[in-house]
């Protein structure tokens, strides 16, 4: 007999994000639902909820670091790349040690580190929004760990190889680097960086990555590091037992199977970026060179109305700074009208030059 749902329950039902939602733009998030293999994989995971995973994810750390390259004890696991992050500090760092990092960068690192007790120090980015990466160095001189994001966050920046390895050779060797590439996958092959070298080279660096971005497994938090062995068995000693949960396994093993569509969605993706950037700058909208799957709005000066008031009552939910920048998520061509129709209300001024 079926038993209609209790007003909490379907209160939370409904609570449940919309899977394709146009107006979405906050978050990065991937604008597609997750692949058939990987709904498939997902569906079948619920007949085991009852039972636990394993009590340290070792399968799907050797199905990561089988994918990459790597020696699976080089692999570390967490609830997304902020988790990672917070294990690394937690097993890397002491309550009054100081963090260095952009600003503005991620959200989510004034937030770790007030969790981990560090002290954390800023470098403003530089007019084109890019990493000061000789400022960054400077304040790792005295700060037991770095965060470079790789493209950047909230910019979407990107350094150049030879940039990061010079900036690596200033630091410390007794600094930590975190070096963020959450959205590494939506830059071009020649950006990409061999991170099993990187980390042989520099035995200092973890190199964080996630699901949740270009694979678009969020709402699983499934992210990963790797570092040399030494730095990841001190990380590995964090590693929540039965932390990870039983979906985690079968969705990225989906996902790497279905590896082809998953490019076919990720070109699509960036493709839709490069349309929206050429379409904001025949506007005269300046925006940075984005290598994510997002857009970045500078702020347009103090007696300009802010993105915030521009897009007020459009309907959009936009990521907002502060200075008054503001960050679009790349979504649907449905997405692109919106937003291309909340700014049309600005005319045509004289284009800026991007950088």
């Amino acid at each position: 007999m079926h038993t209609a749902a209790s007003p909490v329950a379907a209160e939370i039902d409904g609570a449940l994000p919309t899977a394709i939602d146009p107006f979405a733009l906050s978050l990065n998030e991937n604008p597609f639902p997750p692949l058939p293999g990987v709904r498939s994989a997902l569906i079948r995971s619920i007949d085991a909820a009852n039972r636990y995973p394993e009590f340290l994810p070792e399968r799907l750390r050797s199905l990561i670091a089988g994918h990459i390259g790597v020696p699976a004890d080089r692999v570390v696991l967490g609830a997304g790349a902020t988790g990672v992050v917070l294990q690394a500090l937690q097993a890397l760092t002491n309550a009054g040690d100081t963090i260095a990092f952009s600003s503005p960068t991620f959200d989510g690192y004034p937030i770790i580190a007030q969790m981990a007790r560090l002290n954390p120090v800023t470098v403003p980015l530089d007019q084109h929004g890019h990493n000061d990466l000789d400022g960054l160095a400077d304040a790792a001189a005295t700060a037991r760990a770095v965060v470079v994001c790789r493209p950047h966050n909230p910019t979407g920046t990107l350094e150049p190889t030879a940039e990061i390895v010079r900036f690596l050779r200033q630091v410390p060797r007794d600094t930590i680097v975190l070096l963020d590439e959450a959205y590494i996958e939506f830059a071009a092959p020649e950006h990409r960086i061999d991170v099993s070298a990187l980390t042989a080279r520099f035995p200092n660096v973890v190199v964080v990555r996630t699901f949740s971005k270009a694979y678009g497994l969020a709402g699983l938090r499934i992210g990963y590091g790797v570092a040399s062995a030494h730095l990841a068995e001190a990380l590995w000693t964090q590693q929540l037992p039965f932390g990870i949960a039983i979906t985690s396994l079968l969705a990225v093993a989906a996902s790497y199977d279905a590896e082809y569509q998953l490019l076919q969605r990720i070109r699509q993706i960036t493709a839709e970026r490069r349309y929206l950037r050429m379409r904001l700058g025949a506007m005269g909208i300046y925006t940075t060179d984005a290598h994510a799957n997002f857009i970045f709005l500078p702020s347009r000066g103090g007696r300009s109305q802010p993105w915030s008031d521009v897009f007020a009552r459009t309907g959009l939910h936009i990521r907002h700074y502060t200075d008054g920048a503001a960050r679009i998520s790349v979504g649907s061509r449905e997405s692109s009208v919106a937003v291309l129709a909340a700014l049309s209300v600005l005319g045509t001024p004289p284009a800026r030059t991007a950088s």
